[in-house]
């Protein structure tokens, strides 16, 4: 079998009106989304999406007329073109999609089949006042979720510490809530300063105190002792992070040094699959926690959940949803159904061969913009 063509189709779905998210410098005023297909003179192809793909003509000869099931070499010539160009994981997505089409399997099972759903937590995303949180947070509860992460903007601290208190007194102790400082990386043209240590702490205490299950993203990457003195200074609380983190060797630095309670290495987005996984479980030995960032549309979310399931991460999986703007119908508007969660509030690696992605091809066609 070899690689014949990889062809991308660049999509678009404005929005009206635009969506603000909190870890964005600019109101969102449209969802983009960018298809792999990589095609063999076999027939099969591969599906995969997630990064923008931007660049990657350039790079798209060291991969054409070379066998789709060489997956080594080719996450190796993945990293080499990243160094020069963008993010081209979302191509590892579609060859695994071939594989495990070629094998007659869900790639979760060539990825261990630990589980076959796992739970999924509301991944919200807009910054709201606490009694519209309240409202949001039922709704998710309501859909069958049983956990939900709230993002507190580094600029209105009081407020989000406030609806991650009015979510804990409303849902009561049986709901988990994790919280995003968004403080690792930055969207382009985010040029204010992080939040030091010193402030940092002291809303991490004031979290401890509502039981959170998690804070995520509280320093930036390079702060690798300020995540260990969080740790150390608050046993109570789950320290989380590397949702973004593209250096494999500096991930391997921190779990060599222990720096985190949960990693989150996200598969279209930083490390890609085979190399997630290889971190994930080298996290499992440790007795730490692996549960990837998800925050793509679908067939990302679905890349992610094979690696998490099939090594056994948990024990929650991010789903992002944060109604009446952020659905997995907005989310997932070029497949021919969205990725949801069953009514136990589980998201299930879906019994197909490959990924179990299914395109809408009207759809893909009606919002493509290249």
């Amino acid at each position: 079998m070899k690689i014949t063509d990889i062809t991308l189709d660049r999509l678009r779905l404005e929005l009206d009106p635009p969506l603000r998210a909190a870890w964005d410098p600019e109101p969102r005023r449209h969802f983009d989304a960018t298809i792999v297909r990589v095609h063999t003179d076999d027939g099969v192809t591969g599906i995969g999406s997630g990064d923008t793909m931007d660049g990657f003509d350039a790079f798209k000869n060291l991969f054409l007329g070379e066998d789709p099931l060489d997956i080594v070499r080719h996450v190796k010539a993945i990293e080499t073109a990243n160094f020069h160009g963008g993010s081209y994981w979302p191509l590892e997505v579609a060859l695994w999609d071939i594989i495990g089409k070629v094998a007659g399997l869900p790639v979760a099972t060539l990825f261990g089949n630990a589980a076959r759903a796992l739970p999924a937590y509301a991944s919200f995303a807009e910054l709201k006042s606490p009694e519209e949180r309240v409202e949001t947070a039922l709704r998710a509860r309501a859909a069958g979720f049983r956990a939900g992460k709230i993002r507190i903007d580094r600029d209105r601290v009081s407020e989000g510490i406030a609806a991650v208190a009015a979510v804990r007194e409303a849902l009561g102790d049986e709901f988990e809530i994790m919280v995003d400082l968004n403080q690792s990386w930055r969207m382009a043209g985010d040029t204010a300063d992080a939040s030091d240590l010193v402030k940092t702490s002291k809303i991490v205490r004031q979290l401890a105190e509502l039981d959170v299950f998690w804070v995520e993203e509280p320093l930036p990457y390079s702060d690798v002792d300020g995540f260990r003195r969080l740790r150390a200074d608050n046993p109570g609380v789950r320290i989380a992070a590397g949702e973004m983190h593209h250096s494999v060797p500096e991930l391997l630095r921190y779990l060599e040094q222990d720096v985190l309670d949960v990693y989150q290495m996200d598969v279209v987005l930083a490390v890609g699959m085979h190399r997630a996984r290889t971190l994930a479980e080298l996290a499992h030995l440790k007795h730490r926690q692996f549960t990837p960032h998800s925050w793509t549309n679908g067939i990302g979310v679905l890349a992610n959940l094979h690696v998490s399931a099939g090594v056994g991460g948990g024990p929650f999986f991010e789903f992002p949803y944060d109604p009446p703007g952020w659905t997995p119908e907005r989310r997932d508007f070029m497949l021919s159904e969205p990725v949801m969660i069953n009514n136990r509030g589980e998201l299930e690696v879906p019994q197909r061969p490959g990924l179990g992605v299914e395109l809408d091809e009207e759809a893909v066609e009606r919002w493509r913009i290249e």
